[in-house]
């Protein structure tokens, strides 16, 4: 398939727009805008400026107004920008009317993120899974992505008579193919889930969090395996299943795609059989970047995307991972403000968040420098142990004869 979401290949350089509204203040904005060039330079794109502008509500044919996007159209003129990106989803109309006026392309955070996992996905499932994804996100911009739909079409032989569109055809071999998609990812989700089926009677873990914050080098320290790490968001998109053995008690453990804020629902939708070794595990490990100066939002983010697939209701272990990395920031005692998050040391972090997190157990870790693991294998250990006994309670007596000693 050639995919009408990606950009030339060269390195492009990019404009960021942002709206600062009631949902969100300049302070989201900022961080969201990080987010956004993080995930830029992830796709090869360079970020030579950012725009904000104060508005209650996204302007329905533009998102920023016609006099902020003159100022825009001016500067990226000016300075040779290639192309422009949007921190919300932009409307089918919204996306013309911008490319009409700025004469560049125009990307919105759902198409960035889709164009990243089109460049990440390595297996058939995974490719599936994308080309699924960005079919749907396509079907309702046709318009804008061919310029050649306009022309009418017909003669003999064309389906509906003389005088069809283009645009009308290309719907229907769209739909055509976003139907072959789904049934061919069925077919493969049958396959899965008798994989799944297959695996035994072991407890299954899965780790989550948000993109990036160390899960694949948990899962390598956990399961003594090499399992793909990289410094980049999304940077693991197929489902990897390990083995784990401590002291005499083996599970398994999976690792999968991270979250992120505004993950476009196509994605959600076509990644649910991915998603489904969240929603069947035993017992979920929800890693957490500590060292984030947002890690907070971070972990909500997480919390409501499970609530959305149905896996809110697992038992979690929360592990703050990277605290070799977490560095507090300057707080004056003389100031009369409260201390913001990232102004806690990491003591002060963990007394606030053991207090906090009811019914949810946490640890500090750091994965990279295998810090406090003798703690999380104990506690991982005596996890599993429980839920082993509670499914196989004849077993206990031969597998459980003494307490987990880490070697």
């Amino acid at each position: 398939m050639i995919d009408p979401l990606e950009l030339s290949g060269k390195a492009e350089r990019a404009v960021l727009i942002g709206l600062i509204n009631n949902d969100q203040d300049a302070d989201q904005v900022k961080e969201y805008l990080d987010e956004l060039e993080f995930l830029a330079t992830t796709a090869n794109i360079s970020t030579l400026k950012r725009f904000t502008q104060r508005l209650h509500k996204p302007d329905g044919r533009t998102y920023v107004g016609s006099g902020k996007l003159a100022e825009i159209k001016e500067w990226m003129t000016a300075n040779g920008a290639d192309c422009v990106i949007f921190d919300d989803e932009l409307s089918a109309a919204q996306q013309r009317n911008l490319e009409k006026v700025l004469a560049k392309p125009v990307l919105d955070r759902p198409r960035l993120i889709l164009d990243i996992f089109a460049r990440r996905a390595r297996s058939a499932h995974a490719k599936k899974q994308v080309e699924l994804a960005q079919y749907e996100y396509m079907l309702p911009r046709l318009t804008k992505l061919w310029t050649h739909l306009e022309r009418q079409r017909g003669g003999t032989g064309t389906r509906g008579g003389a005088g069809e569109k283009e645009i009308e055809t290309d719907r229907r071999l769209v739909r055509d193919r976003i139907a072959l998609l789904k049934g061919q990812l069925k077919d493969i989700d049958r396959q899965m889930a008798t994989q799944r089926s297959n695996r035994g009677k072991l407890v299954r873990v899965a780790v989550v969090g948000y993109t990036n914050v160390g899960k694949s080098t948990l899962m390598t320290v956990l399961s003594k395996s090499e399992v793909f790490a990289e410094n980049k968001l999304f940077a693991t998109l197929d489902t990897t299943v390990r083995k784990v053995v401590l002291g005499n008690l083996p599970f398994l453990v999976s690792d999968t795609v991270g979250f992120i804020r505004k993950l476009p629902h196509q994605l959600i939708e076509s990644f649910k059989s991915t998603l489904d070794e969240t929603r069947e595990a035993d017992l979920l490990l929800h890693v957490v970047d500590i060292s984030h100066h947002n890690f907070e939002e971070q972990y909500e983010t997480v919390k409501q995307t499970l609530n959305e697939i149905g896996a809110g209701d697992k038992p979690v272990i929360v592990i703050f991972n990277k605290i070799d990395a977490y560095r507090p920031a300057h707080h004056d005692p003389d100031d009369l403000e409260p201390k913001r998050v990232e102004q806690y040391s990491l003591e002060e972090l963990k007394e606030t968040w053991m207090a906090r997190m009811a019914g949810e157990e946490c640890i500090f870790i750091s994965a990279v420098q295998k810090s406090n693991f003798d703690q999380l294998r104990k506690l991982l250990y005596a996890r599993v142990k429980a839920l082993h006994i509670a499914r196989y309670p004849y077993e206990s007596d031969l597998l459980f004869k003494d307490d987990y000693l880490e070697p």
